[in-house]
């Protein structure tokens, strides 16, 4: 008889498995399925954490490199590529072994193996050892996103890569071409550039980082230039054909069509919904034209008793996001009151210096004709980022008008990434630019760039 549970999540990812250990501290038996092998999704094993490992090695190999210039003399700087994978590797197997250890002390029952349905109350589990059955009450889905191509290019891991082929390269590229100016392609990128490959950039829109706050896009690119990231924006990719040795990538522009040969290409374009195995037609589930499941306020699709979250459904592809759906339907579930405030879920883009921002950019506000005030602050007047030789960059606070609310924040820089929690916060109990203006700041940090900034909203900055 099959066994049965009170809740079954399919997927193991940030959105599933804090969803899984949550209905489990709220009483619930519960099951989470996963077909990787390993728990954490793409984030730990194949995305966020394996990628900003090498983001930190690659960072601290171009600094070490540059060690003279502040006084520090070594020998020879070389890389060794095998056991800089190997470090990042170990990083991944550490973090998904401490999510099965959180199961366990959270009894949560971990299955291996790809999650269908046989049925809306009774799942199929398939992995190359045994076929098992398992009966459920209630059923989440959180089986995230995979990358995309571009129509008739197969990704082969090897010359024409996906962001999962860009994390296990085995020998340095010469020249590497990254297909799309956004978070991912720019972050792997800036690893292997600051590796020693030649890394070109080609973008179809007239910006890169889609969505950015375009003063804060502008400046980013700046920034990337000087690190000798090449960028053709307004391009399309035709073509990308293998060769013996490398890829040759065909462009066009409104000016000409060019051609441009590579060792590799990265192709990151956007990631797609993975909900193929599930057959969800089986029980009649919704989804858009996107392939996106369709959920309702409370992740509920249109079959009862069966959910969504994570990547699967519509809004950004971000870990935490997806963590914070988990938690708020493990709640709703159990009959208490679970929330997600989508205003105020922040972005960051792990390169040097970050980019991270939280509510809304410049464009939005006038696109909605919102009257808003602007406060800036630039990191070169920031006296620990001077100190530290880090003064790229500057804090942007949009604030509305008459109220002083907060709408916005972007920060380009040293350490955006811890920074912008400040600023969610802040937005999360709706502070003005005066109630951070008039908190004490520890000096010296770059968090009073984020001071400095709200006072500039009103004109009366003091070290700028």
């Amino acid at each position: 008889m099959a066994e049965k549970f009170d809740v079954t999540v399919i997927g193991g990812g940030p959105a599933g498995y804090v969803c899984a250990i949550r209905l489990s501290q709220l009483g619930l038996k519960t099951a989470c399925i996963e077909s990787r092998g390993s728990l954490g999704g793409t984030c730990l094993n194949i995305g966020c954490i394996p990628s900003k490992s090498l983001l930190n090695m690659s960072e601290s190999f171009h600094r070490a490199k540059n060690f003279s210039d502040i006084g520090i003399e070594t020998g020879e700087i070389k890389l060794n590529l095998e056991k800089m994978m190997s470090n990042k590797d170990s990083s991944v197997a550490t973090l998904t072994k401490g999510v099965e250890f959180l199961f366990k002390k959270n009894k949560v029952t971990y299955i291996k193996g790809v999650g269908s349905f046989s049925e809306k109350n009774e799942i199929l589990i398939k992995n190359d050892k045994s076929e098992i059955k398992i009966k459920t009450d209630k059923t989440i889905i959180s089986t995230g996103s995979e990358p995309l191509s571009l129509p008739g290019i197969d990704f082969d891991e090897k010359k024409i890569l996906s962001s999962t082929g860009a994390l296990n390269i085995s020998k340095l590229p010469k020249k590497m071409v990254v297909v799309g100016g956004g978070y991912i392609g720019l972050e792997m990128g800036s690893v292997w550039s600051r590796l020693g490959t030649e890394v070109h950039v080609i973008e179809y829109l007239d910006h890169i980082t889609p969505g950015l706050d375009k003063e804060i896009s502008k400046e980013f690119m700046k920034i990337l230039k000087k690190q000798n990231i090449k960028f053709e924006l307004n391009t399309k990719v035709e073509k990308i054909s293998k060769k013996d040795q490398g890829v040759t990538i065909e462009t066009s522009n409104k000016d000409a069509k060019n051609k441009i040969e590579a060792d590799v290409v990265l192709i990151s374009v956007g990631r797609k919904p993975y909900t193929d195995k599930l057959n969800l037609e089986k029980i009649g589930v919704n989804l858009d034209k996107k392939g996106k499941i369709i959920v309702n306020k409370n992740f509920e699709t249109n079959v009862k008793n069966v959910y969504a979250i994570g990547d699967v459904i519509d809004g950004p592809m971000l870990a935490h996001k997806a963590e914070e759906e988990g938690i708020a339907v493990a709640e709703l579930i159990a009959g208490q009151s679970g929330h997600v405030n989508y205003d105020i879920i922040p972005g960051v883009i792990y390169t040097s210096p970050e980019v991270a921002y939280v509510g809304k950019n410049e464009e939005q506000l006038k696109e909605r004709k919102v009257n808003y005030k602007v406060g800036k602050f630039p990191f070169i007047a920031n006296s620990r980022a001077k100190a530290i030789n880090e003064p790229e960059g500057f804090v942007k606070i949009l604030a509305e008008s008459t109220t002083d609310r907060v709408l916005g924040v972007h920060i380009i820089g040293p350490h955006a990434g811890e920074m912008i929690a400040e600023m969610s916060i802040a937005m999360e109990f709706g502070a003005s630019s005066e109630d951070i203006a008039r908190t004490c700041h520890a000096h010296p940090t770059f968090s009073e760039a984020i001071k400095e900034a709200a006072l500039s909203v009103d004109k009366r900055q003091i070290h700028s």
